[in-house]
């Protein structure tokens, strides 16, 4: 050191020794996490096509996700997986010997002749605050693998209370067992020669009174990409066969699960956003055309999206975020009373030489030209090129407030007015000097503004779901919509119309359809009535009767 202190000045050895700590502080600890991190991320591949091939639904966990103990050798696991469906968990050495030897929920299998379900108890690892049947004390509290948990009706019994269970074997499905579609209901199905809706009814009889079984499909890369957690949950409590991944199976092969049920019983709860709905509704639409009419079900939403205007029209709120557990989404299911909502088709036109046919879409929400399609447009095309970016709902708005902003400064569609003809039931409509126009079929517009009401400064008709009529309204520019949107201005109202014709004589404007956006030259856009869906609408006041169709002003 007096040799080092003899040839270097003080200033150099003490900066020598701050940058060597500093490594030693700040870079090595990174270095080790990304080490791990990617050690984590190979083994999660390794394991992947082994999941691939299983009888169970693992998923990877490990020390950092939750406290959880090996079914196996009931130690607790650094590596391994656990099973959405049956709540079965394995380190990595004993993960294939439980996947040979524990079995996950059976999704058809016999049961008694009077239609009794058997419990499936697996041992370990039960929900927190879950308390016994028998002894109604708290389970799960022992640092080990101990106490069981029924994943059919979710019961959970001490293991020194098991002797005193009444019935250890007989299971009621539990709290939602009016959602449950039974393994005993699928096994009878299954054996059916002659499969008709009488047939299925006689089969409903075991189920119980009230008995109204729901599907649940789930986008997986809308808003928060919470749709696989999401997934996981609803096979826990439900059967694993009624809970869908749309990245991996079309809605149209989902619902054919309704022609294997009674006519007019089951609930689809859709978890994702108003362009999730709008698929499903037009693969229910197909079921019409196939002549399935009876097996048609009411579609209820838990909104995934960025928008959810639908969503908030119908009273399941403005977005989900794990705010409430899933138990309480499944009750205000079945509190839930149905409606009609008008569904619409809109025809686009193209002018030129070519001879080309039109483009046909269905619309739910609203149809719009003009500055908010544009925001709309500049947001889908850049997370086309990079959806990582796009994975989280407050990410997605401050990235449309951006472009909003910026289309203030630039107004790419001023002089609307000399562009675009409007005709509402057949007569045109004088504009004034407009940048947007606005078609809504529904109460809410632009991720939860009330447009047509305003502020209530104005009387005005009150908006429906089920009247046959469209909204029309028009907006001055970008900033005009931020006015609205925090309720410092007004929309310009044009009309209500059953019908609906735009002609845009020049140039390329941005349009959309339930935030579907694409950018248009010349053409008539002509919008129609086409179909009515049923919904269910949650509300916090207690209906009368909730299986009626309802009329709500919305």
């Amino acid at each position: 050191f007096l040799h080092l202190q003899h040839c270097f000045p003080a200033q150099t050895l003490f900066a020598w020794s701050l940058l060597v700590w500093t490594f030693a502080a700040v870079i090595v600890p990174v270095v080790i996490t990304l080490w791990c991190s990617i050690q984590r991320s190979k083994r999660k591949t390794h394991m992947k096509q082994f999941f691939r091939q299983s009888r169970h639904g693992w998923h990877y966990t490990d020390l950092f996700s939750k406290p959880t103990y090996c079914c196996v050798c009931s130690q607790h696991i650094l590596q391994g997986a656990f099973c959405d469906g049956c709540g079965v968990c394995a380190d990595e050495q004993c993960l294939r010997r439980a996947d040979r030897e524990l079995s996950c929920k059976e999704i058809m299998a016999p049961s008694r002749a009077d239609g009794v379900v058997f419990h499936r108890w697996v041992r370990g690892n039960v929900p927190l605050a879950s308390y016994c049947v028998v002894c109604k004390q708290q389970c799960g509290t022992q640092p080990k693998l101990c106490d069981l948990r029924c994943v059919w009706c979710q019961t959970t019994v001490h293991d020194e209370c098991m002797d005193s269970l009444l019935d250890a074997t007989q299971c009621n499905l539990g709290e939602f067992h009016n959602l449950i579609i039974p393994p005993h209901y699928l096994y009878q199905v299954n054996k059916l020669r002659r499969r008709h809706a009488d047939e299925y009814k006689k089969l409903a009889m075991d189920c119980g009174d009230g008995w109204t079984p729901i599907l649940v499909l789930a986008n997986t890369r809308s808003g928060n990409n919470m749709g696989e957690a999401l997934l996981g949950e609803f096979r826990s409590l439900l059967n694993p066969v009624q809970v869908f991944d749309l990245s991996q199976l079309a809605p149209a092969k989902a619902l054919q699960l309704c022609t294997l049920l009674p006519p007019g019983c089951v609930r689809v709860l859709v978890c994702g956003g108003d362009g999730t709905v709008g698929w499903v509704l037009d693969a229910i639409d197909s079921m019409k055309l196939k002549g399935q009419d009876q097996f048609i079900p009411r579609v209820t939403i838990l909104p995934l999206g960025t928008g959810n205007d639908l969503s908030n029209t119908l009273g399941w709120g403005a977005g989900y975020a794990g705010e409430i557990p899933v138990e309480q989404v499944l009750r205000n299911i079945l509190d839930a009373g149905v409606v009609k909502m008008d569904r619409w088709k809109v025809q686009v036109s193209s002018k030129g030489l070519s001879i080309r046919k039109p483009k046909v879409l269905s619309m739910n929400n609203y149809f719009s030209v003009g500055p908010d399609a544009l925001m709309a447009l500049n947001f889908h095309t850049h997370r086309e090129k990079t959806p990582s970016f796009f994975s989280s709902r407050i990410i997605n708005k401050a990235v449309y407030f951006l472009y909003g902003t910026k289309d203030c400064l630039v107004q790419e569609c001023k002089d609307l007015d000399k562009r675009i003809e409007l005709e509402l039931d057949g007569e045109r409509v004088a504009l004034p000097s407009l940048e947007g126009i606005i078609v809504c079929n529904i109460g809410y517009w632009g991720g939860g503004c009330r447009l047509w009401e305003g502020m209530g400064d104005e009387p005005c008709p009150p908006t429906r779901l089920d009247d046959g009529l469209l909204e029309v309204m028009g907006v001055f520019g970008s900033f005009h919509c931020a006015q609205i949107q925090v309720k410092l201005a007004n929309p310009v109202r044009l009309g209500q119309a059953h019908t609906v014709r735009l002609v845009l004589k020049s140039s390329t404007m941005p349009m959309q359809v339930d935030g579907e956006p694409w950018a248009q030259g010349p053409c008539t856009i002509t919008i129609t009535h086409k179909t009515q869906a049923l919904m269910l609408y949650h509300s916090s006041e207690q209906t009368d009767d909730d299986d009626d169709e309802s009329e709500v002003e919305l």
